[in-house]
């Protein structure tokens, strides 16, 4: 046989084997990819499921869903609204470890890093949406994909939701433990304990009943601290804007804050327990929108006419406030009676004695303590001793003889307070 025809041979054959090698790679690949399309098209219709239902349909059982304990799953908060987050965040963070982003960018490169169990996801968001970030998510992470819950106020269809691949829906304004509700049927954390089914048993519903009451309680604890901060922060950008208009007091409204607080303590320690108390102390002068500016600013002891309008500002202020449910007992009373005297010569009331609510009493100690120490373009500030001494022969007049007693007994305490507050 010439060498030639060898040569040819050898190489049809080595053809032929590759040949057959490429075609069982190719029969191997379709029947991967045939077996990951019933996958996916299995998934999609568990999905449709979920959205349809708003619960999750599992491929087996909830209680057996997740082995790991609940603390150590992962949520991801994202959403451009601050507020929305601390709130989601608060809710959360009992059970779950939480990270947050305010965009898609920065919830892309936490997905990647930090592998979330599941993502709470607004879909109205500036950049990419909500809905484009979503469908990118699910594509990336195609065998660890999280959890998706789109939230959302827009009237977004539950079909559109199954296409970008989400798991649930949730549309605003929606309650912290319909969003508890989601999370736990999408992560099989419906039994009494991760990894135990839950029975008929009496004992067992008692268990769920019990653990379901303590994340209440939980709950609500955690919205009311977040509350509270919001009122306390909106309150303190209030008290700083009334500052800025009235340029005679400076600080004034911070200052007497810590000064009546410590006050208090020392006179009647449970007004303490109202938080409304701190509010009144801080937007005591807020009655001052509606006096002229003028009258404000005026360089100089008042007229009397002047001063028939300044009185106003108590009466103004509580009508301001009226409204304000978290302001309503002993804030408000603050607001109003600050300024009546204990022999009744006071305004707007002319009240007298105990007709005085005792934390307005308190408050105007207080009060008259940091008017004469403080700076004010017309007059230097009173020393300390001076303004001591002004308060301790105005008992049974101004002021309640036992407040002034009480200061008298406190006032080194409050002088240190005012000590590191001209140094501040």
């Amino acid at each position: 046989m010439p060498g030639w025809l060898m040569w040819l041979l050898v190489v049809l054959l080595a053809w032929a084997l590759l040949a057959i090698l490429l075609s069982l790679l190719v029969a191997r690949f379709l029947s991967l990819s045939a077996s990951s399309l019933a996958g996916a098209d299995a998934e999609a219709t568990a999905r449709a499921a979920v959205l349809t239902r708003s619960e999750p349909i599992p491929a087996q059982p909830a209680f057996t869903r997740h082995t790991e304990p609940l603390r150590s799953r992962r949520i991801l908060i994202v959403d451009d609204d601050p507020a929305l987050r601390e709130l989601l965040r608060t809710t959360l963070t009992a059970e779950f470890e939480v990270a947050e982003a305010a965009d898609a960018e920065r919830a892309s490169d936490l997905a990647r890093l930090w592998r979330p169990t599941l993502v709470l996801l607004d879909v109205e968001m500036p950049g990419l949406d909500g809905l484009s970030f979503c469908s990118d998510l699910k594509l990336k992470h195609v065998y660890a994909a999280p959890l998706v819950v789109l939230l959302t106020g827009a009237e977004i269809g539950e079909e559109e939701a199954t296409r970008v691949g989400a798991d649930a829906l949730l549309r605003k304004p929606f309650s912290p433990l319909e969003l508890v509700g989601v999370i736990d049927r999408l992560t099989g954390a419906d039994g009494i304990e991760t990894g135990t089914e839950v029975t008929d048993k009496p004992s067992d519903q008692v268990l769920l009943y019990a653990r379901d009451l303590s994340r209440l309680v939980e709950i609500e604890r955690m919205q009311r601290r977040v509350v509270q901060d919001a009122y306390r922060e909106t309150v303190m950008a209030l008290a700083n804007a009334l500052e800025a208009n009235d340029s005679r007091t400076g600080t004034h409204s911070l200052r007497v804050r810590h000064y009546a607080a410590n006050l208090t303590a020392a006179v009647e320690p449970a007004l303490l327990g109202d938080p409304s108390l701190e509010y009144g102390f801080l937007l005591h002068d807020v009655g001052k929108i509606g006096v002229p500016n003028e009258l404000l600013e005026k360089r100089g002891p008042l007229s009397p006419r002047e001063m028939e309008l300044m009185r106003l500002h108590p009466v103004i202020g509580a009508k301001i406030l009226a409204d304000v449910t978290f302001l309503q007992t002993e804030g408000l009373k603050v607001i109003r009676s600050h300024h009546e005297h204990w022999d009744g010569t006071g305004y707007p009331d002319g009240l007298a004695g105990e007709e005085i609510p005792l934390s307005a009493r308190i408050f105007a100690v207080a009060d008259a303590l940091d008017a004469m120490t403080g700076e004010r373009p017309y007059r230097r500030p009173a020393s300390w001793e001076g303004a001591a001494e002004e308060i301790s022969t105005q008992g049974g007049r101004q002021f309640d003889p036992d407040i002034v007693q009480m200061f008298l007994t406190e006032k080194d305490g409050l002088r240190r307070l005012f000590e590191l507050t001209a140094a501040a």
